[in-house]
């Protein structure tokens, strides 16, 4: 199952809690195909119209479910990622923050070779504006249909990109938050990829942060691979070295990792840098003015 979610998304929510049920209404609001709720020990009730069953397995079988989100606390996220994985879930969205990374080094080495996409953890989600599926946590009333793809670090630095883009007249195809966390399920170079292969994107807007690699892979892949127009924001110039900013990903170490150096990879790659996030909107129209 791509990323890059249709009409045909059926998801189950995985911890039916207090932040679960919100969001559950929220997506239902939207348009969204919300067809189960898991959380053990409940099942057999509902929210909204929306069946809880005790496990994943159960919920796949009475509804076929083929994406989740995960808002199970961070010691169960793990196991939850899992379970999702194991019933046949395609498409899992852990939106959990502060998951130990000693879990998300299991998790990954589990779906390794599985037919199972992880995004997140730690991230606002996957949403869609012209086919009404929204997965996670994103503010879905500043989002219009369109043809920019987001792809972002940053849940509020996605919003923020968004509604520039919405103020302009300009609409989002596609909008995913990889999440700020050192492992990821889902790498800003898997999102370049599908949105180069996407005929509804016409130009993308990626939005990183200090810490790790991902910004200078990114731009080699842009260099090499993409067709469409890129444009960029980093967050977190003025971060001091061996400080988190933000997320647990967000950490100069040993001198690698600095804004100035992925803004120089990005440059180098012919991605416009935008100087300001206030400026990231008027930077992807002056690249792609024909995105709309």
């Amino acid at each position: 199952m791509s990323i890059l979610v249709d009409r045909d998304t059926k998801l189950l929510v995985q911890g039916m809690g207090r932040v679960g049920q919100l969001h559950t209404g929220l997506s239902l609001e939207f348009g969204t195909s919300v067809v189960a709720g898991v959380t053990p020990g409940k099942g057999g009730g509902e929210f909204k119209g929306v069946p809880i069953f005790d496990t994943v397995r159960d919920a796949v079988a009475e509804t076929g479910a083929n994406a989740s989100a995960v808002f199970v606390p961070p010691p169960g996220a793990a196991d939850a990622i899992l379970e999702a994985a194991d019933a046949g879930i395609e498409l899992v969205v852990a939106i959990t923050e502060g998951i130990p990374v000693v879990d998300m080094l299991r998790v990954c080495a589990a779906l390794r070779g599985s037919s199972t996409r992880l995004v997140g953890p730690n991230c606002p989600g996957i949403l869609s504006p012209a086919e009404k599926v929204r997965i996670g946590i994103a503010p879905y009333p500043i989002f219009r249909p369109g043809s920019v793809g987001v792809v972002s670090r940053s849940g509020t630095l996605t919003y923020e990109a968004v509604h520039q883009l919405s103020v302009l007249g300009i609409g989002q195809s596609t909008c995913i938050g990889i999440g700020g966390d050192p492992i990821p399920g889902t790498t800003f170079i898997d999102t370049l990829r599908e949105f180069e292969r996407d005929p509804a994107t016409r130009a993308v807007i990626l939005i990183g942060e200090i810490g790790g690699s991902a910004e200078e892979e990114a731009g080699e892949f842009v260099a090499s691979e993409m067709s469409k127009p890129v444009v960029a924001f980093i967050a977190g110039r003025t971060a001091p070295p061996g400080k988190r900013m933000g997320h647990a990903g967000a950490i100069i170490s040993g001198g690698k990792g600095t804004a100035e150096e992925k803004i120089a990879a990005l440059e180098k790659a012919g991605v416009p840098v935008a100087d300001s996030p206030a400026t990231i909107g008027e930077t992807l129209r002056q690249a792609a003015p024909d995105a709309r």
